[in-house]
Order: structure tokens, then sequence, then C-alpha cells
């Protein structure tokens, strides 16, 4: 975020404070239950959402140096993705062009080339066919033919973004419209990567994601919690295109009025929480970033499967500083595992008993109005 947003941004929280107010919508919105509980709705999200749109696997330090590489399946689609030795970052379905077989499982470095398990043929960190044992019985069939799929694979900002489907078009830029501004100007390319845990939870996904678009629960829900660090009830929102930014403060922003405003340093007094459509929440806090990807767990709409990482902006190199990224780490999860996911979980319990047809969005919940209405948008456009 460039100093003359963090500006604009800050007075927009100041005022909010001195009118008692927050972010509003023009109107409530009504939001259908069946979005949550619904296999044909699931279904259809898999499709159109986890295909068609970049997703988004992580800050670019997930394979910070040549020969370095991952592996993701929560998309469906089993994903390779490597840097090669001249620092360029390749995407590939992870599925030997012989059988089938998946050529690399977890994450790795100083990788030379990824050896099938089933029959040893060998693919290059950018995909291509190396070798294949008894290369004569296959001779009618072109080694360049038989390289990985490749798919549509952008680095910018200081992340990777990925279409699970071969040949598609990715324009990552054209897809975050005004957000690519804040994320050029977070230096990502520079932050660590301290830790990532997996989780599952008997929640639709959405719900997972609803969790981090609204602060008016802060002060009952997170009471002991980050309602002490945090506002309730107040934050900004700003739409682009499909994705959105609110800003929550935290008590420390009066501070703010003290100071010159070309001295305001608006990542210290907030929180700043991104949805990168359709399923990432990028979080940039003080002094680190946090990000949750969020998918549907299988064909089951009532699980949801998570990864939550954590990146810092230096090594974490001593006892002290590892330290003070587990405490923070803890914090996070503590906060959404004991208090948001178990509501959540009696929410999507609650769904299926047939008590309501829909859940109601306040103006004063602009953010979730804002996704709900694209995640809408998207998914009836492809059913036509």
């Amino acid at each position: 975020m460039q100093q003359a947003e963090q500006i604009r941004q800050g007075r927009k929280l100041l005022s909010y404070m001195d009118e008692r107010s927050t972010a509003m919508a023009e109107a409530i919105y009504r939001n259908p239950v069946n979005e949550y509980i619904d296999r044909d709705v699931a279904a259809n999200e898999r499709r159109t959402l986890f295909r068609q749109y970049p997703i988004n696997l992580g800050l670019s330090c997930r394979v910070p140096n040549p020969g370095d590489f991952f592996t993701d399946d929560y998309t469906g689609v089993p994903i390779l993705v490597t840097r090669d030795r001249d620092g360029d970052v390749h995407a590939m379905i992870n599925s030997c062009r012989h059988r089938g077989a998946r050529v690399a499982s977890g994450n790795g470095s100083d990788q030379r080339s990824f050896v099938c398990p089933y029959h040893a043929w060998s693919y290059g960190l950018d995909g291509a066919l190396m070798a294949r044992p008894h290369d004569a019985a296959f001779a009618s069939l072109d080694k360049a033919d038989c390289s990985l799929v490749r798919l549509p694979v952008e680095e910018r900002h200081g992340m990777i973004w990925v279409v699970p489907t071969p040949g598609a078009p990715i324009d990552v830029d054209a897809h975050l419209g005004g957000l690519a501004e804040d994320l050029a100007a977070y230096g990502l390319d520079t932050y660590h990567h301290y830790e990532t845990r997996e989780l599952k939870r008997r929640m639709n996904w959405k719900l997972v994601v609803d969790t981090f678009l609204e602060t008016y629960h802060i002060n009952v829900l997170h009471r002991k919690t980050i309602h002490p660090i945090l506002h309730s009830d107040l934050a900004t929102f700003d739409g682009y295109n499909e994705n959105l930014r609110l800003i929550a403060p935290r008590r420390t922003i009066d501070e703010l009025r003290e100071q010159p405003e070309a001295e305001w340093d608006l990542f210290t007094h907030t929180a700043i929480v991104s949805i990168l459509f359709p399923n990432t929440v990028f979080i940039m806090q003080r002094d680190h970033v946090e990000t949750w990807h969020v998918f549907p767990d299988g064909d089951d709409p009532d699980c949801a499967r998570m990864f939550v990482s954590l990146y810092t902006p230096e090594p974490a190199e001593t006892d002290s500083a590892r330290g003070h990224w587990d405490r923070n780490f803890d914090l996070l999860l503590r906060t959404v595992c004991d208090e948001d996911f178990p509501l959540g979980e009696g929410v999507q319990a609650g769904f299926h008993s047939g008590g309501q047809s829909e859940i109601v969005f306040g103006r004063n919940e602009p953010a979730l109005q804002h996704y709900h209405r694209n995640l809408t948008s998207a998914t009836n456009a492809a059913a036509g």
C-alpha cells in the first residue's frame, strides 16, 4: 500500500471512529443457506472457481532457489511447481505421461529432475521428458509429446498463481484489478516462509472465508483473545473486481492523530485483510504476513480443507525469533480454531435443520456482501 493510500485509509478509519460508524453497504443482503449445503452448488464451484480462476498458491519463497519445488493437490488437480536453473517458475500436472503416477510429492530443494517411481521416466525442472528406460519400445512416441502437461502460471508481486486447467488464459494483474498495487507495494519477494499447517473442519469452505470478512463479532466471540487488540464493528472496505480489502484498526490507531500524515504507518496500527478471489485470505499484519488457502474437501459441501501459512520479513534464525513467531502463530490458531471454527461447525450443522432458508449480511458487513455476490455471479455464469 503506497503512502497516499495509507493516508486515505487512515483518514477514513479515524472518521469512522469519530462518527461511531464503519463502512456500510446500501442495504442488507440475504444469502441462501443452500449455497453452503447443496452438492450441485459444490460441484459447480469446483468446476468453476477451482478450475477457471488463477489460484494463489502462496508467496514466491515457497520455491526461493533454483531446484526448489512443491506439490499441491488442493484444487483436485495434482500440481507440481518448480523453479528452474534460470530462476523461472513452472507449473505442471503432477502425473507421468506413461502411466499417470505422480512424479513428486511434498516439497524439496536442489532438485535436478523428477523420476517416476513406477517405470523411472524422468523429467526436467520445466517438465520436459529427459529419459525413459527401454526407449526403443516407445520409438513411435516423440519425446517432445511426452513432457508433463503444463499449467498456466504467473509469478507476480512475490506470489505464485496457477490456473489448474491446461491451456487456460492467465492474467493475474487483470484479475486483481487495483489490488495489484497493494500487493506490489508490500515487497513480498523479500519475505521468508516460517511455517504452514494443514487444517480440516466440518464446515463449508465459504464459511471459513466468511470468518475473516467482518469485525462485527470481535467483541463477542473474541472477547478474551483479539478484542483487546482490535476494534470491533469498525473497518474500511474496498472492492477490486471480485477481490476485496478490508482494514481493521488496532486500538493504537489514535496515535496517528498525533503524527504528521506524511509519517503515517498504517501497517503498525491495523490488520489488512484481502481476499484473492476465489479462496485465499491474505492478511498483512504489522510485522508478518498470514495466508489462508481454503478449499472444499472432496465433494462433500460440509467439509473444508485449508492450509495456513506464516511469512516473516527476516529468516527466523534465533531461539528468540522462533519464540516470537511461534507465539504469533499460536494466537492466530487459538483464535480461529478455538473460537471461530467450533462456532462455524455448529452453523454448518444447523443449516441442515431446515430452520432457515437464508442468512443475513448486514449493512455493516459490506465485504461479505461483495464476496458472495461475486461467488454467485461466477458460478451462475458458468451454469448458464
